[in-house]
């Protein structure tokens, strides 16, 4: 059996520092802690619920932290893949969080919008100009990384959403302040709970499907299989399986059925031309190849349960 990382087409891994990550963390559990303080206060609803996606976020940027760290570990006798997989189970997890939080939000702003309670507009408003200046603090500092490694993307996009979030909070917050507009507290609600729920079925599908090893969405099988047909000494290309390690890392394993009977040094040269396709056209970097020739066997489908 051939079996190629393909390390020099593979993607390339910028250094990637986690201490602005790490002081993203510590900023943001100040704010809800601030937050759920101001919001106990105030009688909001909605810098609640801005603080419990704070405080989702901060478990998002720890998992992502951790993840980040033990991507870095080399794999071992007992971890072949390392710890590769541990980014796809943080986010796993952050989606569940995300929407159980949502669903609890939803009940309190239908609760809350029925029974409405005065609201310290004023206290409102300064804890939700925090958030955002921290949250926007935490947004530039994470932008660089953010542009190099996907972990890092996914924590600055939770942080840029949270700013927003804070923007919204400060928006009702004047509108309560200046036109008594208490209701507009559990509408704000109800719009952050929808969003994260948006948010967390997307990551949840996402996450699940690269757990469960399923073929990538935006690729075409049968697309891969007509493209691989054309290079001059295949025959048929079948037991097929496509699929994620994690975000970086893209496997195919399958067999190989050659048109001649070749020598293994010509068949490196027919892989080679094999995985110069594969990555040039479908950026799969990861390949393993079973070279056969007229082998019979009941079943030659291109998907094949082993």
């Amino acid at each position: 059996m051939s079996h190629n990382h393909n390390h020099s087409h593979d993607h390339h891994h910028h250094p990637v520092e986690g201490k602005n990550l790490l002081f993203s963390i510590v900023l943001n559990i100040v704010i809800t802690v601030a937050q759920v303080i101001g919001g106990i206060l105030s009688g909001s609803l909605a810098l609640l619920s801005d603080a419990l996606h704070n405080f989702s976020d901060v478990l998002s940027l720890v998992f992502s932290y951790v993840a980040h760290k033990l991507s870095r570990k080399k794999a071992s006798n007992d971890q072949t893949f390392g710890y590769k997989r541990a980014e796809l189970i943080a986010a796993f997890i952050n989606a569940m969080t995300l929407i159980i939080v949502a669903l609890f939000l939803v009940y309190g702003a239908v609760e809350r919008f029925f029974n409405p309670q005065h609201i310290e507009s004023g206290l409102v408003i300064w804890m939700s100009i925090i958030g955002i200046v921290a949250n926007g603090l935490s947004v530039v500092m994470l932008k660089s990384d953010a542009d190099k490694n996907l972990n890092m993307k996914s924590a600055y996009l939770h942080l840029f959403t949270d700013m927003m979030a804070s923007i919204a909070v400060l928006i009702g917050g004047l509108l309560m302040k200046y036109f008594q507009w208490f209701w507009v507290d559990s509408l704000l609600t109800l719009i952050i709970a929808i969003y994260l729920i948006i948010v967390g079925f997307d990551l949840l599908k996402k996450s699940t499907q690269m757990l469960m090893l399923f073929t990538p969405s935006h690729l075409d099988i049968n697309e891969i299989i007509s493209e691989v047909h054309k290079i001059s000494g295949v025959r048929k290309l079948h037991h097929i399986h496509l699929w994620y390690l994690n975000e970086e890392e893209l496997h195919l394993e399958a067999h190989l059925d050659c048109s001649e009977d070749i020598k293994m040094s010509e068949f490196n040269e027919l892989l080679d031309k094999v995985e110069h396709v594969l990555f040039e056209k479908f950026h799969i970097n990861h390949i393993n190849i079973q070279p056969e020739y007229k082998k019979e066997e009941e079943s030659k489908d291109f998907i094949v349960q082993d």
